[in-house]
């Protein structure tokens, strides 16, 4: 990222590389929609170049991506909530979330789609980002604008409340 804000853009090229699929499926999991996840990680990363020079370094760099993600993100659905009032817009019966490229030993099914859409969004994506992403609490806390202990607390009662759905079969 230095290097990018330097002026080489083959760096930019690289982060890229290493970031787009995990921003597209954190962006997926937060649209429920892969189509849309795709618009939005190509807004993600236009800004990510608009606002590279605010990026400090030595900080890590994936929890800024994944902040500039987030707020593309919700930049995104506000402006789709004003059109939302203007036209009638088609309702999916099951979004797709990204598990199944994200988490290996995680055995997908429709049951763990279904639970994890019933999640309260900040607590499904608290859970997307600590147990799927891998990022830490502090970090989550940075992406979230909450702090690690809150961040930790969504985490903990979405794993709570995801138990609880799939304890009771998918039926809920």
């Amino acid at each position: 990222m230095i290097a990018y804000q330097a002026g080489e853009l083959d760096a930019f090229e690289d982060v890229f590389a290493l970031l787009a699929v995990s921003v597209r499926n954190y962006l997926a999991s937060l649209a429920r929609s892969v189509d849309r996840a795709d618009d939005l990680l190509q807004d993600t990363f236009f800004q990510v170049h608009r606002s590279r020079h605010t990026y400090t370094p030595p900080r890590p760099v994936k929890p800024w991506i994944f902040g500039v993600a987030r707020h593309v993100f919700l930049m995104d659905r506000r402006s789709r909530g004003r059109r939302a009032k203007h036209e009638t817009l088609a309702k999916e019966d099951l979004p797709e979330l990204p598990v199944a490229a994200l988490a290996e030993d995680l055995p997908v099914t429709d049951e763990l789609r279904w639970a994890l859409q019933k999640l309260p969004e900040d607590r499904r994506e608290a859970v997307m980002l600590h147990h799927i992403q891998g990022f830490t609490f502090k970090e989550i806390g940075g992406i979230l604008g909450i702090t690690s202990r809150a961040a930790k607390l969504r985490s903990f009662r979405g794993i709570q409340k995801l138990r609880e759905l799939l304890d009771q079969g998918g039926t809920g």
